[in-house]
């Protein structure tokens, strides 16, 4: 098998993930968690952001849906989540508010498929970014979604004054919180943006680099 039929069949695995992920709702959101994901990647296309960048956003979620001995589904009461954005579920006594651990998994998953370890780095930061921004910024918390809010308590909740001064020093910081930013206001109805085939290139590209094959 040739290279590019290798990095071809790893795209296929990685989409029918997104694609198959698509089909559940998005943790107490309006929209899917493919329209989630194709919403952010645009973001980081628009911003001229580096194509290992536009990677990370796009797979930033990817984790909530690999196969991993280690996906446990983060449980909430539904009128916790409707408390918070009332109207998020309907009819549900408990719901799913994520798989705990997600950017973890999602991480090690990429790293194996041969993806770099600045897409695995940044597709695992963004929960830490999260908590980072809640410690940092106050009113951070009060502009999140109500199922992130709820998810926030699986994960830790704030960073300590400690964590945060850490944080900071991290080399791929800026890039760190600008995923996360767009990760944020990826969550519009209807929003047109390019459909996943536009990434195939790109995550292509990408994967024969790291082989070592540089193609034009």
């Amino acid at each position: 098998m040739s290279a590019d039929d290798a990095c071809n069949q790893i795209v296929d695995t990685i989409f029918k993930v997104l694609i198959d992920g698509s089909k559940r709702d998005y943790i107490g959101e309006r929209i899917s968690q493919l329209e989630h994901c194709l919403q952010a990647a645009a973001q980081a296309l628009d911003s001229g952001a580096d194509e290992e960048t536009i990677l990370a956003a796009l797979l930033h979620d990817i984790g909530q849906f690999t196969t991993s001995p280690d996906q446990k589904q983060m449980i909430c009461d539904a009128s916790a989540l409707n408390d918070l954005d009332p109207g998020a579920v309907d009819g549900a006594k408990q719901i799913s508010v994520g798989v705990t651990g997600h950017e973890r998994i999602g991480a090690v998953y990429l790293r194996q498929l041969g993806f770099s370890e600045k897409v695995a780095a940044l597709v695992e930061s963004h929960v830490p970014v999260k908590r980072y921004l809640t410690a940092k910024y106050p009113d951070y918390y009060d502009g999140l979604s109500g199922a992130s809010k709820l998810s926030l308590k699986y994960q830790g909740g704030p960073y300590t004054q400690e964590q945060v001064e850490l944080f900071e020093k991290d080399p791929l910081y800026a890039i760190k919180v600008q995923i996360r930013q767009w990760d944020d206001a990826a969550k519009v109805v209807d929003l047109k943006v390019p459909d996943l085939e536009y990434y195939r290139p790109i995550a292509i590209r990408h994967l024969l680099e790291q082989k070592g094959r540089v193609t034009v």
